[in-house]
C-alpha cells in the first residue's frame, strides 16, 4: 500500500511513460493477436513530431488515416520473430478507452505451438528518455512478462 502511494505521489511531480504490449497465441486460429497500449496523448505527440502532421486521436477528421499512422508508427518500432521467422502485423484498427489508445494486430500461419520470441520494441523512445515498454506474451497458457527501459529494446521470451 506504501508503495502504491508513493508511485501516485511521484506521478504527480514527474509524469511516467508506460507501454503495454500483449502478444497472445491463439491455437485454434494459428495465429498472433497483438495488442499495443499507449497513452494516446504521448502517442499523438510522437507522431506529430515524427510525421509533421497534426492528429487527433480521441476525436479525428479521417479515423482511416489516424489508423494509418498508427499502423505504420507501431510497425517501424515493435518487430517481432517468433521462432526465428519474422512476423508480419496486420493491422486491425484502434480503439480509445480513458487515456489510452489499443491498437490492435493479427499474424496468420502461426503453426504449432512458438518456443521462442524475440522482440525489438522502441516504441515512443525518441521522445521520452524514461519510456517503459512493458511486453506480455501467452502462449498456451501461460504468460510470461518482460520489461524494457529505454534504451533497451531488445527482449527474447522461451517457452
Amino acid at each position: 500500500m506504501l508503495q502504491l502511494l508513493l508511485i501516485s505521489w511521484l506521478s504527480i511531480f514527474h509524469p511516467f511513460y508506460v507501454s503495454v504490449t500483449e502478444i497472445n497465441h491463439n491455437a485454434k486460429n494459428q495465429s498472433l493477436e497483438v495488442s499495443c497500449r499507449i497513452f494516446y496523448d504521448d502517442l499523438e505527440h510522437t507522431i506529430e513530431k515524427q510525421y509533421h502532421t497534426q492528429i487527433d486521436i480521441v476525436h479525428p477528421k479521417d479515423k482511416a488515416k489516424v489508423g494509418q499512422l498508427i499502423n505504420d508508427y507501431i510497425k517501424k518500432h515493435l518487430t517481432i520473430k517468433a521462432d526465428g521467422k519474422p512476423v508480419v502485423l496486420n493491422f486491425i484498427g484502434y480503439e480509445v478507452q480513458e487515456d489510452a489508445a489499443w491498437s490492435y494486430f493479427e499474424v496468420k500461419g502461426i503453426t504449432g505451438k512458438p518456443k521462442k520470441f524475440e522482440v525489438h520494441d522502441d516504441l515512443l523512445y525518441t521522445e521520452h528518455p524514461e519510456q517503459i515498454n512493458m511486453m506480455h506474451i501467452a502462449v498456451g497458457g501461460e504468460r510470461k512478462s518482460t520489461k524494457l527501459d529505454n534504451p533497451d529494446s531488445d527482449a527474447v521470451v522461451l517457452f
